[in-house]
């Protein structure tokens, strides 16, 4: 039984998201979320080491699926949505909706924005879960900058006699005492926000406050600025549940009609995307598609071997498409997320052996996208709600993220080496010891003479040399 559970997981990505059990006639058993979703599936493997109610699950299990995520948060946040519209017979942590925080409108005259756990009723518009209570505070503080909508309770509301404390520091607008007139468009704006249509809020308000500026009027527009601040830092923040997922792209269908567009065969498309910071830690990466959907298995990293290149995004390009073409030979397509430069480039690279499609950010990002086709010519005819459209714009952010995703776990594992690596007498075993013990450089660098001393296998010399190498100004 052991081995026959190997082989359903043997092709598990090291990448986290969620997995899925079922039994012989089809049924889901259980769903589970995983940071590593291989390393977590192989815990499945040795049935003495579960849990009673997980043994006699895994005995059932006949099929395993998964799906990656971004993060660790999203695939929290897509296990419990599958958890509460699936049921699976073994999820006992999950079905009463009450492990992690949401937020709701309350159906009222002046709706109360407020943060709960539990069942979901009726009496409430819900947006979430969140992964955590931090993000859900977070959204909150924006929602009253932006909106200055109540959290007060109904009965609070109706026995106050003067605006309380958040009406003095700008978060509330006072629904108890003063007379609203623009309270349900605060409420319209604030689910908005919470869906994560934030992109043409901060557009308006942009335009708004350059009006106040150049009425010279620097109060009101240091207020919008603020507004501006605050949506940007949420929308960053990855709060738009609605958007944590890939769409429902119906891929064999809108596959087919880039096929009829383009004239060719797709089996297999590569999409590429480069990311560094000033010219430092240059990667790229290539993400690929076909008419199932994404190719995980076809997915790549690529470090700058040419370092001369650095900074300069064509000629990085130029590296990263020739070795992915070497690599993945049987690629059909090559995208490029950027205009004529880039293409012109790929096109130079693939000498003609693989065609290339251009998609350019326009002026505006997901808003004025247009194509360069394989021929060399421009297509702007691509409606902007097509399906066709939605598939070329979600495979071009797939590459972005995870260029974006890589180029920042470089830059955190460079900057640790780079920190630890200047100590003398620290080498990578002593290093891995610190790490695990505090969790970051961070804390390695604030912790105390005795607390380092007491790092398991460092020794009271090294602790010393530690000590002294973050705080020898104050010796």
């Amino acid at each position: 039984m052991n081995i026959q559970f190997k082989d359903l997981i043997e092709n598990a990505p090291l990448s986290p998201g969620i997995y899925k059990m079922y039994d012989g006639e089809g049924n889901l058993l259980y769903v589970g979320k995983a940071k590593n979703l291989l390393n977590r599936l192989r815990q499945y493997v040795d049935i003495s080491k579960l849990e009673n109610h997980k043994q006699v699950m895994r005995l059932l299990v006949k099929r395993v699926e998964w799906e990656t995520t971004a993060n660790e948060q999203d695939a929290l946040i897509l296990e419990q949505k599958l958890i509460k519209t699936s049921k699976p017979k073994y999820n006992i942590m999950l079905t009463d909706g009450k492990m992690y925080p949401m937020l709701a409108l309350t159906k009222h005259k002046y709706p109360r924005l407020l943060k709960f756990r539990g069942k979901i009723s009726q009496k409430k518009d819900v947006f979430g879960p969140y992964p955590s209570v931090s993000a859900l505070n977070d959204t909150i503080k924006t929602i009253q900058r932006v909106c200055k909508l109540r959290t007060c309770n109904d009965t609070f509301m109706k026995n106050r006699s003067r605006p309380c404390l958040l009406y003095q520091i700008g978060r509330c607008s006072a629904p108890c005492c003063i007379p609203q007139k623009d309270y349900d468009k605060n409420v319209a704006l604030a689910r908005k926000i919470l869906t994560g249509d934030s992109e043409p809020i901060i557009a308006d308000l942009t335009k708004l406050m350059k009006n106040f500026s150049d009425k010279t009027d620097y109060e009101n527009a240091a207020i919008i600025r603020d507004k501006i601040i605050a949506l940007t830092t949420t929308t960053n923040r990855g709060i738009r549940q609605n958007q944590t997922y890939i769409p429902n792209l119906q891929w064999d269908k809108n596959v087919t009609e880039l096929e009829d567009l383009l004239g060719l065969k797709l089996n297999c498309v590569g999409v590429f995307d480069n990311s560094h910071l000033f010219g430092k830690h240059p990667v790229g990466a290539m993400i690929a598609f076909g008419h199932e959907g994404f190719i995980k298995s076809s997915y790549r990293h690529f470090k700058l071997h040419d370092l001369s290149r650095a900074g300069n995004d064509i000629a990085m390009m130029e590296e990263f498409v020739n070795r992915a073409i070497k690599d993945i030979p049987q690629l059909d397509l090559i995208i490029v997320d950027g205009g004529p430069a880039q293409w012109n480039i790929a096109m130079k690279v693939s000498n003609g052996r693989i065609p290339v499609f251009g998609v350019t950010k326009g002026v505006v990002r997901n808003g004025d996208e247009h194509f360069i086709m394989p021929d060399g010519s421009t297509n702007r005819t691509i409606p902007k709600d097509s399906p066709l459209f939605l598939l070329l714009r979600t495979v071009r952010d797939e590459a972005h993220r995870f260029v974006i995703t890589y180029h920042r776990s470089v830059r955190a594992k460079q900057l640790t080496a780079s920190v630890l690596d200047e100590i003398e007498g620290i080498g990578p075993i002593r290093k891995k010891q610190l790490l695990q013990h505090y969790g970051s450089v961070h804390a390695i660098m604030d912790a105390d003479l005795k607390s380092l001393s007491r790092v398991p296998g460092l020794g009271k010399s090294a602790a010393e040399k530690i000590y002294k190498y973050f705080h020898s100004e104050m010796l």
